[in-house]
């Protein structure tokens, strides 16, 4: 019961991290190794319980998404939905002891590319937004990778919606919708074709729905920039940590 309870803490924190600057799956990733998973049974078991509080901060966010300029939501939407499945199929063919040595190099990515794009120069905008087709070939294979680990993968949306010239309040919105489609349907293959640490995963689950509602509404409010610095912490700290028990 103490270990649900720590997830179920977990859970909040990540959830809430997710709604106000993402780096969830650094928390939850780590804490559930720590429970007894191995490295790829962890992430899926992540991807599962991160995403409940992922619809519940898309549904508080709504009224901000929007399509690209030259692509729809409803295109944005589906290509999320069908790269998700993708990256999951892919994950399940990747042998457990190939992911594990995979990690600690993904998350090292990921952590570098939500530090340049929280704390990097900014580009000045491009006047003309790049073609439908660069877009949704950008969005495919984000949504591949959220289904297949999916650490920082809401920067990474983020980032390419705001290249196709959404405006940036909208883009926070529009991401967080386009990275819950793609969690659902890899959550959906999971759920149907690889056993799943059910028990652990709710706990994450439920807390996770309620940090993501009360972080989506706590975003005007909530010193972000604090919380971009402690994803980055968290981050390099993972990524010690796993090359460490290589």
């Amino acid at each position: 019961m103490l270990m649900l309870l720590l997830l179920f803490v977990t859970g909040l924190w990540a959830g809430t991290q997710n709604a106000l600057a993402g780096g969830g799956s650094f928390v939850t990733l780590p804490a559930l190794i720590l429970a007894g998973l191995d490295p790829r049974a962890a992430n899926i078991a992540s991807t599962v319980a991160l995403f409940p509080g992922q619809v519940t901060t898309g549904w508080a966010g709504r009224s901000l998404v929007a399509g690209a300029e030259r692509l729809s939501f409803r295109t944005l939407a589906i290509i999320s939905l069908v790269g998700g499945v993708a990256g999951a199929f892919l994950l399940l063919q990747t042998p457990s002891s190939v992911f594990a040595a995979m990690v600690p190099w993904l998350v090292l990515a990921a952590t570098g590319l939500f530090a340049w794009s929280s704390f990097g120069p900014k580009p000045k905008a491009e006047p003309v937004p790049p073609p439908a087709w660069v877009s949704a070939t950008i969005q495919s294979i984000i949504a591949v990778y959220s289904g297949f680990f999916g650490g920082g993968a809401g920067i990474m949306t983020l980032a390419a919606l705001t290249i196709a010239r959404m405006p940036v309040r909208n883009a926070a919105g529009t991401k967080n919708v386009l990275v819950a489609l793609a969690n659902i349907s890899a959550t959906l293959v999971f759920a149907f074709t690889v056993a799943i640490d059910w028990e652990k995963a709710i706990a994450i689950g439920a807390g996770s729905m309620i940090g993501g509602y009360a972080g989506a509404q706590a975003l005007k409010h909530v010193p972000v920039t604090a919380l971009k610095i402690g994803v980055v912490v968290i981050g390099v700290a993972l990524t010690i940590g796993l090359f460490l028990r290589r």
